[in-house]
């Protein structure tokens, strides 16, 4: 399949759902908004929602799924958001870029920054729970909102960026970096992978393959990412290249070089595909996002 031109339609779609969903910077809170605004829509791949959404039509057994798991997919955007919002923070990662643009707290301030993250990750369990919204049954969204806390808390995203936080500067093992890949990067991924095969009403084989797929490509990203990160330019990347170096991270160049972390990455992508292998055409946007994740520039 034509990946770029599917990857831009669906990014359109999401984009659509998120202004829609999204609150408007007016009133009492509009200076507040205004700052998760910003950062929400200064641009982005949207690679989480698009996931969601291609694993809920690959289980939704031909129904149009799209409309019930948009409010999912945009929820997971603003959890990403947020994340991004503080990894930017002086006290994280210290980046002046974003996306291309300006970080968060170089416009609007370390503290509006800070409480621009937790806006958006309130508000998108906000989405999740919505009482108005009852195109996914409550067991299933109730499941949905499981999955995504626990992926992006202290046991997923949060955990693995506190890891990450406390080795730097630090010889760590091949099995401590794993972990953090895993929490900080990959757990969201998979989370957005499977909520959207509950929200299908995917059967248990077929969250074991999509769990399977998440794990594999959450992997093969963020080798991806530290690989950028060494071989990119700042005008690539859109944020500062050479980063991880410079704060002594752990990576997968840094324990392994980058010849072996491609390999890595490449076979992390064919553990993917082989996760769909039950599975037919309806698995193609799945396959395509993984080829297009290890081959990606920025």
């Amino acid at each position: 399949m034509a990946i770029k031109t599917y990857l831009e339609g669906q990014r359109k779609l999401v984009d659509e759902g998120l202004s829609r969903y999204m609150l408007q910077a007016e009133g009492d809170f509009a200076g507040h908004i205004e700052a998760m605004r910003y950062s929400l829509f200064v641009g982005g791949k949207r690679v989480r929602p698009i996931l969601c959404l291609a694993a809920a039509r690959m289980t939704a057994g031909g129904r149009d799924i799209d409309e019930a798991v948009l409010p999912v997919a945009c929820a997971l955007e603003c959890i990403h958001t947020y994340s991004l919002i503080h990894d930017d923070l002086p006290a994280m990662d210290d980046d002046a870029l974003r996306r291309g643009k300006p970080t968060n707290h170089t416009i609007f301030g370390e503290a509006a920054a800070i409480l621009a993250g937790d806006g958006l990750l309130s508000f998108a369990f906000d989405l999740l729970s919505s009482p108005d919204d009852q195109a996914i049954a409550p067991a299933a969204r109730l499941e949905i909102i499981f999955t995504i806390a626990r992926a992006a808390g202290p046991l997923g995203m949060v955990g693995g960026q506190s890891l990450d936080v406390a080795n730097e500067g630090r010889a760590i093992s091949f099995e401590l970096l794993r972990t953090i890949h895993r929490s900080k990067t990959g757990a969201l991924i998979t989370a957005s992978i499977v909520a959207g095969g509950i929200a299908a009403g995917a059967n248990p084989g077929q969250r074991k393959a999509l769990t399977e797929y998440g794990n594999a490509i959450g992997l093969a990203f963020q080798i991806v990412d530290d690989l950028l990160n060494v071989e990119s330019t700042t005008e690539q990347l859109g944020k500062a290249a050479g980063s991880d170096a410079q704060r002594g991270k752990a990576t997968y160049p840094a324990l392994f070089g980058l010849e072996k972390s491609r390999g890595l990455a490449g076979d992390a992508v064919g553990r993917a595909i082989t996760a769909l292998r039950d599975f037919g055409p309806e698995a193609d946007p799945l396959r395509g996002l993984a080829h297009y994740i290890i081959n990606r520039k920025r």
